[in-house]
């Protein structure tokens, strides 16, 4: 996945918002709660950061071409970095990219949730 094909999927979704920090990242959140970062790789390739169910964190964490994410997963959170398509497919990518929206999405408020027609 290309930074132009992970910031157009990222853009499609709903209530989303779009900060470039960090040294040059990509930073995607949902209602102003992050769920997505692409970039914070050494080589040529894209790694996306995402948050992830403890299974998935559990499965992923030591697939090749992820990583627990830097800075987040040492905070005892579950977030995965993928950093080569080497174990998953950009179409994986995508279901994991949705399920973190998703995630961050349950964590908002009951109210802002209902304002925003989420996980009605």
């Amino acid at each position: 996945m290309t930074r132009d094909e992970f910031n157009a999927y990222c853009r499609a979704a709903a209530h989303t918002s779009h900060v470039v920090q960090w040294g040059n990242a990509d930073v995607w959140k949902v209602a102003g709660k992050l769920f997505a970062v692409g970039g914070w790789n050494d080589s040529q390739e894209l790694a996306v950061t995402f948050k992830c169910s403890e299974i998935a964190f559990e499965m992923l964490r030591d697939a090749p071409g992820c990583r627990p994410a830097p800075y987040l997963a040492s905070r005892g959170m579950k977030w995965i970095q993928r950093t080569s398509d080497e174990s998953m497919s950009d179409d994986d990518l995508k279901d994991y990219l949705d399920n973190s929206y998703r995630l961050v999405s349950l964590g908002l408020t009951k109210k802002l949730q209902k304002e925003l027609g989420l996980n009605q």
